[in-house]
């Protein structure tokens, strides 16, 4: 079959197709032929092998980068029992930029049938996170306040069509560009990060979520209610113009992991720091909301299987609109 597979960590150049071995799923494995993968920043933080404590996990040799995807079952482990050959699934797995993959069946759920496989290759990885941020970590509530900042990119058009679907007054932070995007996904108020400062706004709310690393925690905090929650997805945006990966405010976010149970003593306001995980409930969650059109995947570029690289590279620079797809 054809993959996407690297042999040495780097820029996404190291990226090749080749002819590789289809997999043979496990006992509880799913063997898929996929039809779109998601490209997600994850992807290229194991291309490159970033931060560099990534590397301890050994050279990679003809590792397949991809961590959610959806497609037509092609073969189902001896103790699956959910799923048949020929269902339409979506969900996480390793090595999705490739035309087949086995995946753990607790990783994932039937597609919506209203929903194209691009449509649904997006939601996984970026929909749970946000699904986790918002509803999980946050908990919102109906007629709360929510500040999204990054709300343009993969997570946060999820975060704020999610919030928007619980009842929320959802304001959403990005770009001018990305201004008439947001709104359009129900935010009732978008501010342009280069025209004005929302830490300096003199508004409050109930929750944070914080996407784009690129204001501190303190600036963050200052626009919380005084029993508000902070939620930090994520660590960094990309790179930048040098090549440098832009992890921001590492310290800040490594001194709350370790120091927040004293933190917790001193402060009513929340500051939530979490691993996403992907559930077969909450994909099915997402993908009704999706059904009943409260919530719609922005893609914004579709990429062929061998143009992955691209993909890859679009993905780092930090600036994409909704998700990138890898087509097969």
């Amino acid at each position: 079959m054809k993959a996407i597979v690297y042999s040495e960590f780097g820029p996404p150049d190291v990226l090749k197709l080749a002819e590789i071995d289809k997999p043979l799923p496990k006992p509880k494995e799913v063997l898929v032929r996929v039809r779109a993968a998601s490209a997600n920043p994850l992807d290229w933080h194991f291309i490159r092998g970033e931060p560099r404590a990534m590397r301890l996990m050994g050279k990679p040799n003809n590792r397949v980068p991809g961590a959610d995807f959806a497609g037509q079952v092609e073969a189902v482990g001896a103790d699956v029992t959910q799923f048949r050959v020929g269902d339409e699934v979506f969900g996480g797995c390793n090595g999705a930029f490739a035309e087949y993959a086995c995946a753990n069946s607790d990783n994932l759920a039937r597609k919506p049938r209203a929903l194209s496989f691009e449509q649904a290759a997006a939601i996984p990885v970026a929909g749970c996170t946000a699904l986790m941020a918002v509803r999980d970590k946050g908990g919102l509530r109906p007629g709360q306040s929510v500040l999204v900042n990054g709300a343009a990119g993969g997570v946060g058009t999820f975060a704020v069509q999610i919030a928007k679907a619980l009842g929320a007054n959802v304001t959403g932070v990005c770009s001018a560009r990305n201004r008439d995007l947001v709104r359009s996904l129900g935010a009732d108020r978008v501010i342009d990060y280069a025209a004005e400062d929302f830490a300096a706004s003199g508004r409050q709310y109930d929750l944070v979520v914080r996407v784009a690393g690129n204001r501190s925690l303190k600036d963050h905090r200052r626009v919380l209610t005084p029993d508000g929650t902070l939620v930090l997805v994520g660590g960094g945006v990309g790179r930048d113009m040098g090549g440098r990966s832009q992890t921001l405010d590492t310290l800040g976010v490594l001194a709350l992991v370790l120091g927040r149970g004293i933190i917790a003593r001193f402060l009513r306001q929340r500051i939530r720091v979490f691993v996403a995980k992907m559930r077969p409930s909450d994909l099915t969650y997402l993908g009704e909301l999706c059904e009943t059109g409260k919530v719609t995947p922005v893609i914004e570029r579709s990429y062929a299987l061998a143009d992955a690289a691209e993909a890859i590279r679009h993905i780092e620079a930090g600036h994409a609109r909704g998700k990138v797809v890898v087509t097969t």
